[in-house]
């Protein structure tokens, strides 16, 4: 297994355990993506593990080809038919799952961990810090495509992670944060 691979199992790992522990009203609580609780977010992350690549692809069809609205019709679906428990237990075995984005690898593949899993955390209000080097790895990664595609626009803004040497943008006004923090602004996050 090479380190991003034990970075992403032991992201998943966390998460699971925190999970398993959530109380159940936690589960229907609202998290930072919009429209999804808890649970439709969990559902989204395993979503990977319980799709086959044809029935993906089948299911994206039945979209027309849109992945949002693909996912979410999938998220809200599955949280409906999948209780917390067996949510958390798909998670959980499937710590050392090799699935990536398309075009992400497994660099894209820990964004998609780490960010969901902020989405749970601080919409809870849980205090969970994401380990300082799984998040070097996920804002290294960060590009203007994902602006785009999370509808950001940071033009005169620049960030700055006041608990690692992380910088995004060159100039303007600086917003100082903690890496996670900053890293959910990025993602269209309102906390």
């Amino acid at each position: 297994m090479t380190d991003i691979r034990q970075l992403i199992a032991a992201e998943r790992h966390e998460l699971a355990t925190l999970l398993k522990d959530l109380p159940t009203g936690q589960w229907d609580a609202p998290s930072l993506c919009e429209g999804w609780r808890t649970r439709e977010v969990v559902a989204h992350l395993t979503m990977p593990y319980r799709y086959s690549t044809s029935r993906f692809l089948l299911e994206l069809a039945r979209s027309g080809g849109r992945f949002n609205p693909m996912s979410d019709r999938l998220a809200r679906r599955d949280a409906a038919e999948l209780s917390a428990t067996e949510l958390t237990d798909c998670l959980a075995a499937n710590v050392d799952h090799p699935w990536k984005p398309p075009g992400g690898g497994f660099e894209g593949a820990l964004s998609h961990d780490v960010i969901h899993g902020l989405d749970i955390t601080v919409a809870l209000g849980l205090d969970r810090t994401v380990p300082p080097e799984r998040m070097r790895v996920v804002l290294a990664g960060l590009s203007p495509k994902h602006l785009k595609y999370f509808g950001v626009d940071l033009t005169g803004i620049q960030l700055k992670a006041t608990d690692l040497d992380w910088t995004y943008g060159t100039t303007g006004k600086v917003i100082e944060a903690p890496a996670q923090n900053l890293l959910l602004k990025v993602c269209g996050r309102h906390s």
